[in-house]
């Protein structure tokens, strides 16, 4: 089949699971999504998970991509969304020409069947995510402002003790950097990059904007990149929260309603977050600096070998509003810097 070769030729090329996924959702209609997650489903199956990366599983698992038919793909397609052949035929055939036009990524992860599994390194205890996440949850839900700072409090203590934790027990493996893409939504793309880059500094990793895309790509330990995202995604939610609620507030046609108002809105949270935790507590225990040193330099060394060509993004800011509101939000957005010290509880 053709779009399994298509896809099979994009895992070469650095693509993953989820990555087209996303793309294609975000370029095409909802025919040719389904239709990319069965063939993603079929071009792994040959593969039994013991030699598929976890990260790779997961992506699988989450779009929701398994083999449920017997047959031609394209026929048992057609009838389980209740359509012609044709039709199948003419999204297949749309699908496997805008998969041709997609570039080369860099590679951040082992083929499925690659014998290299050794390489895998465990990342953040997935109790404590789930515990993590379940707390972000509830803030993200709840309507009671005191609450949800509570919560996220809570969640982003955990999370950056775990991770230095996790530092200290690892502290006689060699520093070994991984890369993760963060696809964000399409609407002020641009600014809510800005966000993740000042978190991903924050905890010793390093990120590069895809704006033609939608993706960030991070490069940093695997316990970091975990910690970036979680709290990216949390403080995203509430810059959006606080943005729209501002927006609430005002009258019809105000400024605050306005484009400009709300990229700059977002632009001025990112800036504060990243002075806040710039102005964070540092690490005190003095066993970590060696550990830390080393991480960095695996870091840096991985993102100049991806990377070899990147150009630093600048953002206008037209609202003195937007961005004064901004400011004020992220002054009160919990960004749980508990980092002070490591235990073993």
């Amino acid at each position: 089949m053709e779009l399994v070769k298509a896809v099979d030729g994009l895992w070469q090329r650095g693509w993953l699971p989820y990555d087209l996924r996303e793309i294609v959702s975000r370029s095409l209609d909802e025919s040719a999504t389904s239709l990319v997650v069965d063939v993603i489903a079929l071009s792994c199956s040959p593969h039994v998970e013991a030699t598929v990366h976890p990260r790779w599983q997961r992506q699988l698992d989450e779009i929701g991509a398994s083999v449920w038919w017997e047959g031609p793909l394209l026929e048992a397609w057609a009838s389980r969304h209740i359509e012609t052949l044709s039709y199948a035929s003419r999204t297949a055939s749309a699908l496997l020409a805008f998969l041709g036009r997609l570039p080369a990524l860099p590679r951040i992860l082992p083929l499925p069947g690659d014998a290299l599994m050794s390489a895998v390194r465990a990342g953040a205890d997935p109790k404590v995510l789930n515990r993590v996440r379940g707390l972000l949850a509830k803030a993200e839900s709840t309507s009671f402002p005191e609450e949800a700072e509570a919560l996220s409090a809570k969640a982003q203590e955990l999370m950056n003790r775990h991770a230095l934790e996790r530092a200290m027990l690892d502290a006689d493996l060699p520093a070994l950097a991984m890369s993760r893409r963060m696809w964000l939504d399409k609407s002020y793309f641009k600014e809510k990059s800005q966000l993740v880059h000042v978190v991903a500094s924050a905890f010793r990793s390093r990120a590069v904007a895809y704006d033609g895309f939608g993706f960030v790509a991070l490069v940093g330990d695997e316990v970091d990149l975990e910690s970036v995202e979680l709290l990216s995604t949390s403080l995203l939610v509430q810059a959006t929260r606080a943005m729209v609620a501002a927006g609430g507030r005002a009258e019809k046609g105000s400024e605050a309603r306005s484009r400009p108002f709300r990229k700059s809105f977002l632009v001025a949270f990112a800036s504060r977050i990243g002075e806040r935790l710039t102005d964070a507590p540092d690490v005190s225990d003095e066993r970590l600096l060696p550990v830390l040193a080393d991480r960095k330099q695996a870091v840096d060394t991985l993102f100049e070998e991806m990377f070899t060509q990147t150009r630093t993004s600048r953002v206008t800011v037209r609202s003195a509003a937007g961005w004064g509101a901004g400011r004020r939000a992220a002054d009160v957005a919990d960004i749980g810097t508990g980092r002070n010290s490591v235990t073993s509880g």
